[in-house]
């Protein structure tokens, strides 16, 4: 079972080859860091390893060999994810709200565009006559941003004084791959958009692992001592956020 590399990248300090494996196409990134560090990314489980300078192919070869099994159930697991249709913005279409479902009611008005939700059933969106899908979505997807913002606000103000760091600050944005980041040098925190239309455990799960990061950098034995202390019920939010729907077939934002 040969490895064969495809390609190289050199980028501020880390070089970055892809190999195939056993049919595998594996990203691998060589940085400063002490350990292997092996993640199956979503929508479609790309499989990308981190690992020390030093490591050779052949020790990165014989590595993925020994996770194959792992790797194709988390792709397996990937595949089976139910992903929710393009969204064309017309009445009746479902849109989530912290884990609820609300049924989209298309209002044409000529006033302010602007969304209200009714009795935990319908979000009311309100356009002016002749607006088109992407715009109706923008309108969306603006309200979700100040949504999520409005609770990220109020967990940051919790959690912050319980895990004793607190982020310089934190932005909301689509991300293809990831459900948070934690830039540790700038203590900076991103969330992904599409959290918001997760139940709230799950945001709250993110961001409390996003605020370790900044105690622990790595997703080592520490890191998870850490979570186990501050939020001991983070797997079963974890497992929750794998099994919820993925944004849309293809996750191109």
């Amino acid at each position: 079972m040969k490895a064969r590399i495809l390609g190289r990248i050199i980028d501020t300090g880390s070089t970055e080859d892809f190999l195939v494996i056993s049919g595998l196409k594996i990203q691998v990134v060589r940085k400063s860091i002490k350990n292997f560090h092996l993640a199956v990314l979503p929508p479609d489980g790309k499989v990308r390893v981190a690992v020390p300078h030093h490591v050779t192919d052949e020790r990165v070869r014989l590595a993925i060999i020994s996770k194959l099994g792992w790797i194709r159930r988390q792709q397996a697991d990937f595949n089976a994810q139910p992903r929710q249709t393009e969204r064309e913005m017309t009445n009746g279409e479902s849109h989530y709200l912290w884990g609820r479902s609300y049924r989209l009611e298309v209002i044409e008005d000529n006033g302010k565009h602007r969304i209200e939700t009714k009795a935990k059933t319908k979000l009311r969106l309100y356009v002016q006559p002749g607006t088109s899908t992407e715009n109706r979505l923008a309108v969306l997807n603006s309200w979700y941003r100040e949504q999520l913002k409005l609770k990220v606000d109020e967990l940051v103000q919790h959690w912050a004084p319980v895990v004793k760091r607190r982020p310089n600050a934190f932005g909301i944005r689509k991300m293809k791959t990831k459900w948070g980041s934690c830039n540790i040098e700038a203590k900076r925190i991103w969330l992904n958009l599409e959290l918001v239309k997760k139940p709230p455990e799950c945001l709250e799960y993110i961001l409390v692992h996003e605020l370790v990061h900044l105690l622990e950098r790595h997703h080592n034995e520490r890191f998870r001592k850490y979570m186990d202390k501050f939020l001991p019920k983070w797997r079963e939010s974890r497992a929750l956020l794998n099994k919820l729907p993925l944004a849309y077939e293809d996750w191109q934002y």
